[in-house]
């Protein structure tokens, strides 16, 4: 089993209130699934993602990747660990602006203390596969919303990760651009085996995974296979 959530609680102290994002989640995921996660506004869903990422800390519960348990980790050991083993992808890219295509895709290698000079050939590899070929030297602001979140994919691919996660990469998308994106992922899970979990509103962006799992009130309300994996929501 890829990622395991066992028992995960998360809350949080707003003035003198306590809020409670999730109540006792239990999950597992497999390696090779496209898993979205749904729910309304405030059920808990990016909560959830953001403790698989270990981008928060659970007020109790275990998040084990690939056998371990990295609720458990230093701060400096989850900031290695999801420069290495994980991938993001943001609604809003987070490309940094002063850099190129080819070195935002580059930069978790770099920042992992790699040369440029090693990491470029396979940055280049990525762009590629996503057909960014002609547009590596291009700045964010040269590229269009689609093309930046592209860019965004290859970044997060370009430490092959165990674990790719995504929360509404196509929210700040037109829904033709969107699509493409969509498309893009689940045929890079058909064709190389990576593990997604994306966070989403959309049940037309749901219908690429293979499994989709709905959050209400910080608990799994349904957690369904699709019979004909990322097949898209025309097949």
């Amino acid at each position: 089993m890829l990622l395991q959530l066992e028992s995960l609680k998360k809350s949080y102290t707003r003035g003198d209130q306590t809020v409670h994002a999730l109540g006792g989640v239990s999950l597992n995921i497999s390696a090779g699934q496209f898993v979205a996660i749904m729910g309304p506004s405030g059920s808990g869903k990016s909560t959830l993602l953001h403790l698989m990422g270990g981008l928060d800390r659970p007020t109790s519960g275990k998040v084990i990747l690939n056998g371990e348990a990295i609720e458990s980790l230093s701060d400096y050991e989850l900031s290695i660990f999801r420069r290495r083993k994980l991938g993001f992808i943001f609604q809003f890219f987070n490309l940094l602006p002063t850099l190129t295509a080819l070195e935002n895709v580059a930069l978790p290698r770099l920042l992992d203390q790699e040369s440029m000079k090693n990491v470029e050939a396979k940055a280049k590899d990525l762009l590629k596969m996503i057909g960014m070929e002609k547009r590596m030297y291009h700045k964010p602001d040269q590229l269009s919303g689609g093309e930046m979140q592209r860019v965004a994919i290859a970044r997060a691919l370009i430490s092959d990760p165990l674990l790719l996660l995504a929360d509404e990469p196509t929210g700040n998308l037109d829904t033709k651009t969107g699509e493409a994106v969509l498309v893009l992922l689940s045929q890079m899970v058909k064709e190389t085996g990576k593990t997604i979990v994306m966070v989403t509103h959309d049940p037309k962006a749901a219908s690429y995974g293979n499994r989709v799992i709905r959050v209400r009130d910080g608990q799994i309300e349904s957690d369904e296979l699709i019979e004909k994996p990322m097949q898209g929501p025309h097949a």
